[in-house]
C-alpha cells in the first residue's frame, strides 16, 4: 500500500500557495491569541482556538487534526463542531470574564463616556451572543474536558 497525502477539501484546492499560506499564518496567529488567553484573562481563548481551527481546515489538514486531537483544546472543538454548544463551566467563565473586562473598562474610561459606551455596547452584544449558545447535553460535558 502507498501512503498518499491526505484529500484536500474543495476550498482547500480552490485556494492558490498564496491563499493556503494566508490561512496558515492566520490560523497560527490566531492559536497564538488563544494560548496567551489562557494566560491573559481579558483575552477570549475559545473563539480564537475556534477561529484557527477553522483557517487550518482551510489550509492545512494535518495542522486541524492536530489542533482537533489536542488534550487541552481538542474537546471543546469537537464539541462545537459536533453539537454547536459549549459547556455550562465555559459560558459561565466567559459571562464572568466578559463582566469584569466591563469593570476593568468603566474603571479605566470612566473620563472617556463616549469610548467606554462603545465599548459596553460590545461587551453587551458578546454577552447576548454567548448567553444564547446552547448548552452541551449533560452526557456529553461529564465526559469532555474544557478549556
Amino acid at each position: 500500500m502507498v501512503d498518499s497525502e491526505p484529500p484536500q477539501n474543495k476550498v482547500q484546492s480552490s485556494l492558490g500557495p498564496f491563499g493556503r499560506m494566508t490561512y496558515l499564518l492566520s490560523a497560527w496567529v490566531f492559536l497564538g491569541l488563544g494560548v496567551l488567553g489562557v494566560f491573559l484573562p481579558l483575552l477570549p481563548t475559545t473563539i480564537f482556538i475556534i477561529l484557527a481551527a477553522w483557517a487550518f481546515a482551510r489550509s492545512s489538514p494535518q495542522r486541524e487534526a492536530w489542533l482537533l486531537n489536542h488534550k487541552t483544546f481538542g474537546p471543546p472543538l469537537r464539541n462545537w463542531r459536533q453539537y454547536r454548544a459549549i459547556s455550562s463551566r465555559g459560558k459561565r467563565m466567559a459571562l464572568a470574564l466578559i463582566f469584569i473586562s466591563g469593570l476593568i473598562s468603566g474603571w479605566m474610561l470612566y473620563e472617556r463616556p463616549l469610548l467606554l459606551t462603545m465599548v459596553l455596547v460590545c461587551l453587551s452584544a458578546v454577552s447576548i451572543y454567548v448567553s444564547r449558545i446552547p448548552l452541551l447535553p449533560k452526557s456529553v460535558e461529564s465526559e469532555s474536558s474544557t478549556i
